[in-house]
C-alpha cells in the first residue's frame, strides 16, 4: 500500500475530525420551535442521550444534607459544586441511579466560582459522560438560546424515582457563568447541564429568585484550574465555601501530663473525642503521627488546626495501643 501524500493526509485528518464532531440541532437557532418536526428534533435528542447521563449522575450525601454531582471519568471523578462539598479532604457518599453507595473523598474546589471535584474510593468502572475539551480561548461553545437539559436528585435520593430532568435553554452566557431557564431546587445543586448532544456544559450552582432562572458553572471554570482541583487545593476566599482557619479546630477532651504523654481527664459530651469513642483514663500518645509528650505539644498542635479538619490520634487503653480518625470541630 502506498503511504498518503500530505496533503491526503491532512484532507483525510480534517474529515475524520469531522466526522467525529458533534452536529448543532438546528432547532438551536430557532426563536422558537415553529413545527411539529422541530418538537420531535429536541425529543429525540434528548431520549438518545438521556439514559446514559442518568447513569452518571449521582447523589452526593454530606451528614444530613445532599447534592449531586456528574461522573467525569472511568475511574470515578465527579465534578460538582464547591457548596456542596464545602471542604477539601472531606469523606462523603456517592449514590448511583441504581441505589448502589460507595464512599468519597472531596478533592478541590473554587469558593468564589463555586466549583468543586470529588473522587469515589473504589476500584470499580464506572459510567461517565463527556464534557467540552478546552478550546484555544477557554470559552464554552455554548450560545443564549441553545437547548439544554438539566439533571437533579431534587430534594435528595429517590430510588424509584431517579434523577429528576428538566428541559429549557440557555438565557445568559458568561465567562465564569451561564445561564439556563432549566428549573431548579434543593438538592440539584452540583448536577449536570447537558446539551442535546449529551455533552456536559455546565455545573448547577445557584438557584434564582425564579424557578425558571438559574446559574451554572461552566466547564471553563473547571478547566482553568483543573490541576489544583484534582490536587485537592482551596482555590480563593468565598463566598461559596469558607476556607479553613488554624487554631477553630476542637477535639473535645481535657488532658493532664503523665511519663511522656497525656492521660484523658474529662471527655466534652457531643464533640469529636466522643464521637471517636477516646475514654477518661485513655493515654494519647501521638497526633498526625507526631508525638505528643506534653499539654503544649497538644496546645501548639490544635493551633494550627482548623474546624472539620481530621487527624489521626493514636493512644493507649488497658495496655493496647489504639487509633483512630477524628474530625475536628469548632468550640
Amino acid at each position: 500500500m502506498r503511504p498518503l501524500g500530505k496533503l491526503t493526509m491532512c484532507v483525510w485528518i480534517a474529515t475524520l475530525a469531522t466526522s467525529f464532531a458533534a452536529e448543532r440541532l438546528y432547532v438551536n437557532d430557532k426563536k422558537v420551535p415553529e413545527s411539529r418536526e422541530d418538537l420531535i428534533a429536541i425529543q429525540t435528542s434528548l431520549q438518545k442521550h438521556l439514559a446514559e447521563a442518568r447513569q452518571a449522575t449521582v447523589c452526593i450525601k454530606m451528614g444530613q444534607g445532599s447534592g449531586t454531582g456528574v461522573i467525569v471519568s472511568e475511574s470515578g471523578l465527579v465534578l460538582t459544586a464547591a457548596h456542596v462539598i464545602s471542604g477539601v479532604q472531606k469523606d462523603m457518599k456517592v449514590i448511583m441511579e441504581d441505589g448502589t453507595e460507595y464512599e468519597a473523598k472531596s478533592l478541590g474546589l473554587n469558593s468564589e466560582n463555586d466549583a468543586g471535584m470529588l473522587q469515589i474510593q473504589s476500584d470499580d468502572k464506572f459510567p461517565f459522560v463527556r464534557y467540552e475539551a478546552k478550546n484555544d480561548d477557554s470559552r464554552s461553545a455554548t450560545r443564549v438560546g441553545d437547548w439544554v437539559f438539566a439533571l437533579g436528585h431534587s430534594g435528595g435520593f429517590d430510588k424509584e424515582r431517579g434523577s429528576v430532568v428538566r428541559l429549557g435553554r440557555l438565557i445568559k452566557v458568561a465567562e465564569t457563568t451561564v445561564h439556563s431557564d432549566c428549573v431548579l431546587i434543593g438538592g440539584d445543586s452540583g448536577g449536570p447541564l447537558f446539551d442535546m448532544n449529551g455533552e456536559l456544559v455546565g455545573i448547577h450552582s445557584r438557584v434564582g429568585r425564579r424557578l425558571a432562572q438559574n446559574m451554572h458553572v461552566p466547564l471553563q471554570v473547571f478547566h482553568t484550574h483543573w490541576d489544583m482541583l484534582e490536587k485537592g487545593e482551596f482555590i480563593g476566599d468565598g463566598p461559596f465555601a469558607n476556607k479553613p482557619k488554624p487554631g477553630t479546630g476542637f477535639m473535645g477532651v481535657a488532658v493532664k501530663d503523665v511519663d511522656g504523654a497525656l492521660e484523658v481527664t474529662q471527655v466534652e459530651p457531643g464533640y469529636p473525642a466522643e464521637d471517636a469513642g477516646i475514654e477518661v483514663g485513655d493515654v494519647l500518645t501521638s497526633l498526625n503521627k507526631q508525638p505528643l509528650k506534653s499539654k503544649d505539644d497538644l496546645r501548639d498542635r490544635m493551633k494550627k488546626l482548623a474546624d472539620g479538619d481530621r487527624v489521626l490520634l493514636e493512644f493507649s487503653r488497658d495496655g493496647k495501643v489504639n487509633s483512630v480518625e477524628v474530625d475536628l470541630a469548632k468550640r
